[in-house]
């Protein structure tokens, strides 16, 4: 057997588990916003650029991690994001988030960076947020590349 030594982790996201009450309506919503799904073993998975989300029921996942806490009432101190590549696409995707089923928690608004942003939970309580910064760059594929914040301007 082959035995490897780490001594840093790949600075890298390749799944984003999100626990939910209702596996079918979850996968329901994401689908209403234009997503597409594979379902496998009661779990859904859903390419999301580089990564992917996955849809699997909050008990089994608190149950895989060890947690007891099982409930998905309370923000958990996440948010995932999705950025745009102009603020004209904003309106768009919340409009289509909230026919989806989401609860809108913070409107459109101007953000202190000069970007535009808001936020909506899924049928599940999971925060989103909806933004362009003008200083992030989108490639064909949605992949995000951070600006060298240490460049002078």
């Amino acid at each position: 057997m082959r035995r490897f030594s780490v001594s840093s982790v790949e600075q890298r996201v390749s799944l984003i588990t999100l626990g939910v009450e209702d596996v079918a309506r979850s996968r329901a919503f994401y689908e209403a916003l234009g997503w597409r799904g594979q379902e496998t073993e009661e779990t859904v998975f859903f390419q999301a650029g580089a990564l992917a989300i996955v849809l699997w029921a909050c008990d089994k996942l608190a149950a895989d991690a060890g947690i007891d806490d099982a409930g998905v009432e309370r923000f958990a101190g996440i948010a995932l994001a999705h950025n745009v590549r102009q603020q004209a696409e904003f309106d768009d995707i919340i409009a289509v988030a909230v026919r989806a089923g989401a609860t809108l928690t913070a409107p459109a608004h101007t953000t202190f960076y000069g970007g535009y942003a808001g936020y909506f939970r899924d049928p599940d309580g999971h925060v989103w947020e909806v933004a362009h910064n003008p200083g992030f760059t989108l490639d064909d594929h949605g992949g995000l590349q951070l600006p060298d914040f240490g460049a002078e301007g």
